[in-house]
């Protein structure tokens, strides 16, 4: 039997139903709610070949569209032909939306199976590398990408967090994550020593530290880390870099200390003066991306 022919129609049953290079939304149900997610395709995109996903997850009272033009991922996602996608977390209105990453209930809710519903479906319209499937996130986006490696490690390769400490109180992931973390040190938000006086009650993390020691067991990697401070040429904004590793399957866990930074994705300007300073000597875009790349699922 010739399978030639059949191979070939499959081939162009899988390539028509897929999404061309742009901007797309995309509805589902999960838990019996509608939900939504927002795909961008970069040019050159070949549906016949493999593709890596970056999930991007935004911060609380974001949404997915707002965290497109918050981080400005899907001009690196056009230069390293990555698929970016931008889910929504779950609100009150279509503006402000959140994440039940833990630390404090919004709402009861399985962000962790929306998250592989999104999955499943962008399967269904994209040709995915299941091998190069990462997930990155701003501050309650971030918390939620630390839960994704507890609970989704099975499909999510790797994580980087901007801004936001582990929240979770059981981790058990079923494979090392390497794990990328951007922090400065006077965050006002999600503060790098943990939770204070200042913090509500009902708000609990780990401090910056504490997490990324924390990923270093869980990792597989040496409890001491390898210490360096960046050139700051462009600000005087220094950026201490930790390095833990290499773990079990050669994972990292990596830390940027921005030195009197706020609340901010690195590289970007704050979206408003009272969050603090941004660091233009490193951009998060380029070194999340450097980061997935030397991380695909072992």
């Amino acid at each position: 039997m010739n399978a030639g022919p059949l191979l070939a129609l499959a081939l162009a049953a899988f390539t028509t139903t897929k999404l061309p290079a742009g901007d797309h939304q995309r509805s589902l149900t999960s838990e019996g709610l509608p939900r939504a997610y927002w795909v961008h395709i970069p040019p050159g995109y070949d549906a016949s070949k493999p593709t890596p996903v970056v999930l991007i997850l935004h911060s609380a009272l974001m949404n997915g569209p707002s965290m497109a033009k918050f981080c400005g991922m899907n001009d690196k996602a056009d230069q390293a032909g990555f698929i970016a996608v931008y889910p929504n977390g779950a609100g009150p209105t279509s503006l402000f939306k959140y994440w039940d990453a833990g630390g404090v209930k919004f709402r009861d809710s399985d962000d962790v199976g929306f998250i592989a519903k999104v999955l499943d479906d962008l399967e269904s319209v994209v040709h995915v590398d299941r091998k190069r499937v990462f997930a990155a996130g701003m501050s309650n986006g971030g918390m939620m990408c630390y839960r994704l490696a507890a609970e989704l490690s099975n499909r999510i390769a790797a994580i980087a967090s901007v801004a936001g400490s582990m929240a979770i109180n059981d981790c058990h992931p079923k494979r090392p994550v390497p794990v990328l973390h951007f922090h400065g040190t006077k965050d006002g938000v999600v503060l790098y020593n943990g939770p204070d006086e200042r913090t509500p009650s009902n708000i609990k993390f780990l401090s910056v530290d504490d997490t990324v020691r924390a990923w270093a067991r869980l990792d597989g990697c040496p409890p001491t880390p390898s210490i360096d401070v960046l050139p700051h040429l462009k600000d005087q904004i220094p950026i201490r870099r930790a390095i833990y590793g290499p773990g079990t399957d050669g994972a990292e866990v990596v830390l940027y200390s921005v030195q009197g930074g706020g609340h901010t994705w690195p590289g970007r300007d704050p979206e408003m003066f009272f969050l603090g300073k941004s660091t233009k000597d490193v951009s998060a875009n380029d070194l999340i991306w450097e980061f997935f790349q030397k991380h695909p699922m072992k």
